[in-house]
């Protein structure tokens, strides 16, 4: 483990994020804000960005689309959830983009946090539910920014690609009002439900996530099994 990472060990903590915007600017274990690769993806992203609300469009726009998607990549290493691992990559969950997402806004300045909450998917793909043997997905990953004074929920898990091909218009985030999942599809379909909010973390509660999924999930025992590219071979 690197020097960064142990200096932020004693930030992770499952204890619920505090409202006050200074307290969600610092570097965290998960969250590690100051580490090159989140620095890197700043300054490509952001140059010509004057406002806060500028810079948390273009990042969103950059995590919704950088990162591909992927609910068969779960895995159980916590250190690929650093992000700065998670920059590294060209795919995720939700999870995995929500922390990015909060990584390079606080990298910008901006304060963020990461949220969580259970939601059910109505479009699910067949093979999916088989697997997960529910359409409930629990701990779905979104990013809190702090921005003109309030606190917005933006999620950017699907990318542009994936939206299309579930004939849904991909979520757009305007630094001014929340962007949360659709709740119906492009057909008039139902789409994503909410159905229980878990609270913002000012540090991913890696802990909690994996006790949610052993919970609610059969498949759990076996996830590393489970090919990382079947969602898109289906």
């Amino acid at each position: 483990m690197d020097a960064s990472a142990t200096s932020h060990q004693n930030v992770y903590m499952s204890e619920r994020a505090s409202d006050d915007p200074a307290q969600n600017l610092a570097p965290a274990y998960f969250i590690d804000s100051d580490a090159p690769e989140i620095l890197a993806l700043v300054a490509r992203h952001c140059a010509g960005s004057d406002s806060p609300a500028a810079k948390a469009r273009v990042l969103f726009r950059a995590v919704r689309d950088g990162w591909r998607y992927d609910p068969y990549s779960v895995v159980t290493d916590r250190e690929q959830y650093r992000a700065s691992a998670i920059a590294e990559k060209d795919r995720g969950f939700c999870v995995p983009k929500a922390i990015l997402l909060t990584a390079v806004a606080r990298a910008a300045g901006i304060p963020a946090r990461v949220g969580f909450a259970d939601v059910k998917n109505h479009l699910a793909s067949p093979k999916l539910r088989e697997l997960m043997q529910t359409d409930l997905f629990v701990f779905h990953g979104y990013t809190e920014m702090f921005l003109d004074g309030r606190w917005l929920k933006a999620t950017p898990a699907f990318n542009a690609a994936l939206c299309e091909r579930f004939g849904v218009a991909p979520l757009e985030f305007d630094g001014s009002s929340d962007a949360l999942l659709h709740a119906f599809n492009g057909r008039g379909q139902q789409y994503m439900e909410y159905v229980h909010d878990r609270g913002t973390f000012a540090d991913f509660p890696f802990e909690d996530m994996l006790a949610a999924f052993r919970e609610h999930y059969p498949f759990w025992r076996n996830v590393e099994k489970v090919r990382d590219d079947a969602f898109h071979s289906e």
